[in-house]
């Protein structure tokens, strides 16, 4: 049996990559913070969907003191992990003027720092020939004008992927990064439709991604293992014209 965490897996793309993994028989751990509806209709949709199993945890990523008892629940399922997914993450629309210090330290803590010290904790569950995988961004690249604190820790998160293929090295353990442009997601379906006009014409293919189509490159990183320390950008031939 191979096991799968996937943080913020309940919503968006978080919600695809579980389904495709559960298509492929992976049992999922899905990681969510606080909305128990989509947490218990997405649980029920996927029992239906698939004869895989499917769990889910409660648990605030943005607080490095909630690692443990992850951890603690995820033993309780299983002592082995093949695949850990980091998709869980955090933006604050604030520019430079009206951003504070406490604002900044928490989209830090829930894209960069609880993800480090979660791979860390689960070290001894991660089998030899893991693949870890995390959700960076195409803000990542280009400068964000809307949100400073999400450009930069999503910058963080790519440099961190390409660092940690050193330390993984004795355990075995792969790490890559998807970086989406423009998804379909409840993050930028709220968006005003001028703005997603103007994104749009942006966009060489004209249109956002759908999740679903995100979620294919992690399931392509899984079963290449060849792929280490790579940053795969997934943007719609994005461009500032």
């Amino acid at each position: 049996m191979k096991y799968a965490i996937v943080t913020g897996g309940t919503k968006g793309i978080g919600k695809e990559i579980c389904r495709k993994l559960l298509g492929q028989d992976f049992s999922v751990i899905s990681v969510y913070k606080n909305d128990d509806v989509s947490a218990e209709l997405t649980k029920k949709e996927f029992e239906k969907e698939f004869h895989a199993s499917f769990y889910l945890i409660k648990c605030d990523l943005s607080n490095s003191d909630h690692i443990s008892d992850l951890y603690d629940e995820v033993s309780l399922i299983t002592g082995c992990i093949d695949v850990l997914i980091l998709n869980a993450g955090k933006t604050i629309r604030q520019g430079l003027a009206e951003m504070r210090v406490e604002d900044w330290e928490s989209v830090m803590a829930v894209n960069v720092t609880t993800p480090l010290f979660l791979i860390q904790r689960l070290l001894p569950l991660l089998t030899k020939g893991a693949s870890i995988i995390f959700t960076g961004s195409l803000m990542a690249e280009y400068p964000h004008s809307v949100s400073l604190s999400y450009g930069v820790t999503k910058a963080a998160v790519h440099a961190m992927v390409k660092n940690l293929v050193k330390f993984l090295i004795p355990y075995h353990i792969r790490i890559n990064c998807v970086s989406p442009g423009f998804v379909d997601t409840e993050w930028q379906k709220d968006k005003p439709p001028a703005i997603r006009e103007s994104i749009t014409n942006k966009l060489a293919l004209q249109r956002f991604a759908y999740p679903e189509e995100v979620a294919s490159v992690y399931l392509y990183i899984i079963g290449n293992p060849y792929l280490n320390g790579e940053i795969f950008t997934i943007s719609g031939g994005y461009s500032y014209q």
